[in-house]
């Protein structure tokens, strides 16, 4: 269901998004989902995630968007300005004199070279919040290069913890290090505009996926710090915690988070295993670790004649944390993900929902997601350009209406 557009959290909040792929775009729908205007500014050849499918959204004046465009995007309005054009440099400059967020992913040094960097924008808008998503910063070892989701997985040590031991490095199956930095940098943007409530100054956000995918590394991290130890892939299994792992079920598969002794003790309980739990070697979660593989086999043994569903249920209610490892389209589904607005539909395009929920100021999906330079005249428009001004940045090339091979 689609959520009314009554007053939101960030209702009011003007971002100027010069975003594309995926790390900036998502940043932005967050800001978008509550409230906050996103202006979506593509580049004349559009976003090209645009073309990152099948599958396709067709629209009704031959365009298509692939659904990974479609899955960040909503709630925004899109329009276009080539920035290497002068004109379109100062169109960007009138969009900005009443923005409070600008949200940017351009390679470190080419806004600088276009004389629309940091340094040039502050004095200008010294309440403007500019963040700046890169791959590794501008600076370092590593300054100035571009950075990749997957390329950033295997340099930060992600790889190496994910898959099953002995198996190799292997990539986790989201683009958890984009999606990471996209909510790191929004975090980062409201923690500025809280701050400049204080100090009426804005200020720069330098935020890189090579920091954000290093800051997703607990609890290896942690451990390697403490201990030396260089951390290796376990599988399903959790490398400080057991039993806390996938196990076989007559019907399906199901996780078993099993985070104490007292949780550890209900399990074989309500298994009617007793003998488990007594066993001298399971007796505590070290005692589990170190006899990892006897403690796995009990197990499996036991569950090995139930209903995997119904078993979880059972578990959860129970006070064990358990349930059914399930495929995309079931979990998407489900009827908690139903009653909890997680699946939405904006004019005939579904579309995940928000996790934030607000009790005075609900978020969540209200536009679906723009066309190429849907919004272009309205936007401009707004910033008091006349149709034959539009018609003039047309004719020069600043702005297109559709994207440039």
């Amino acid at each position: 269901m689609t959520t009314a557009m009554t007053e939101r959290a960030l209702t009011g909040l003007k971002v100027i998004d010069l975003t594309r792929v995926l790390g900036g775009p998502y940043c932005t729908m967050i800001l978008a989902d509550h409230g906050a205007d996103v202006i979506k500014i593509e580049p004349p050849q559009g976003d090209e995630v645009r073309d990152w499918g099948p599958p396709f959204l067709e629209r009704a004046d031959g365009a298509r968007d692939a659904s990974y465009f479609l899955g960040a995007n909503r709630n925004k309005r899109a329009m276009t300005l080539d920035l290497a054009h002068e004109q379109g440099r100062a169109v960007l400059l009138r969009l900005l004199e009443d923005a409070d967020v600008l949200v940017e992913n351009f390679k470190p040094g080419t806004l600088e070279k276009w004389n629309i960097g940091q340094a040039a924008l502050a004095p200008r808008f010294p309440r403007l919040v500019h963040c700046r998503i890169s791959g590794f910063g501008a600076d370092g070892p590593f300054g100035g290069l571009p950075g990749y989701d997957a390329v950033v997985q295997a340099m930060t040590g992600l790889m190496t913890i994910n898959g099953r031991p002995g198996e190799g490095p292997l990539r986790m199956g989201t683009p958890v290090v984009d999606l990471a930095t996209g909510l790191y940098s929004a975090i980062g943007i409201l923690m500025a505009l809280q701050e400049r409530q204080r100090s009426g100054r804005g200020q720069f956000i330098d935020m890189t996926l090579h920091d954000a995918g290093m800051a997703l590394l607990h609890p290896a991290a942690a451990n390697y710090l403490l201990n030396g130890k260089r951390p290796a892939a376990t599988g399903n299994a959790h490398p400080n915690i057991a039993p806390y792992d996938t196990f076989p079920t007559a019907t399906c598969e199901i996780f078993i988070a099993g985070g104490n002794d007292g949780q550890f003790r209900k399990l074989c309980a309500l298994l009617e295993r007793p003998d488990i739990a007594a066993d001298p070697r399971f007796a505590t979660n070290a005692d589990r670790l170190a006899n990892r593989a006897a403690m796995t086999a009990a197990l499996t043994e036991a569950l090995a004649a139930h209903d995997g569903e119904a078993l979880a249920e059972r578990m959860i209610r129970a006070g064990i944390p358990a349930g059914p490892v399930r495929p995309v389209d079931a979990a998407l589904e489900s009827a908690h993900a139903r009653h909890r607005g997680m699946v939405a539909e904006l004019d005939g395009v579904r579309t995940l929902g928000t996790p934030i929920k607000f009790s005075r100021t609900p978020g969540g999906p209200h536009a679906p997601p723009p066309g190429f330079a849907a919004h272009l005249d309205e936007i401009l428009a707004e910033h008091g350009y006349t149709e034959a001004e539009i018609a003039a940045l047309e004719a020069a090339g600043a702005i297109r209406r559709v994207r440039r091979a």
